[in-house]
């Protein structure tokens, strides 16, 4: 069978004929009803925008190309929900007087998930690194022993580290 390209009419057909079932294929893994329908929601939202572009994908499957698109939604929803549990237990931590107004939470939990993003992006030392230092104090020559690298090499990948935080302040408003 030859890959389709997904049109405004082969979407619709798409959505009609398979929106059901990628609901009830998150709810299935995720256990939450509403968060299934979102991101199912999303899923399709990508693929329309994506047979927007000039270049409309090529599809054999659309179930495995659905579930490739919901399963890295999912991904993408589980590590924001383990960021923000992280945050909300280090508020906990807080004296009363030093825990942050609601909207200063919002705006933090908002940097750290764009933070989160950009880091993402990184090779999985690299990140490693940066986070070890900038979170957890750890010294560039603990970090080069944990990772088996070179203090040479640990400040090569905070240096990329601090670039793409760079790139982060630069496009925000």
């Amino acid at each position: 069978m030859p890959p389709e390209v997904v049109s405004d009419q082969q979407f619709d057909v798409w959505y009609s004929n398979h929106h059901d079932w990628l609901q009830g294929w998150l709810r299935r893994r995720l256990g939450d009803h509403s968060v299934a329908a979102d991101l199912a929601q999303d899923t399709f939202l990508r693929i329309w925008v994506k047979s927007q572009s000039d270049t409309p994908p090529e599809v054999n499957e659309p179930r495995a190309y659905l579930t490739t698109i919901a399963k890295r939604l999912m991904i993408n929803y589980c590590e924001r929900q383990s960021l923000e549990r992280a945050f909300m237990a280090t508020l906990e931590q807080l004296p009363e007087p030093l825990v942050p107004s609601i909207e200063e939470q919002a705006i933090v939990l908002e940097t750290l998930h764009e933070l989160d993003v950009l880091l993402s992006e990184l090779p999985p030392n690299i990140r490693s690194a940066f986070l070890m230092s900038q979170l957890e104090g750890v010294t560039y020559e603990e970090i080069a022993v944990r990772l088996q690298v070179s203090v040479r090499t640990v400040t090569r990948y905070m240096a990329q580290g601090f670039r793409q935080c760079l790139r982060l302040m630069l496009t925000s408003d």
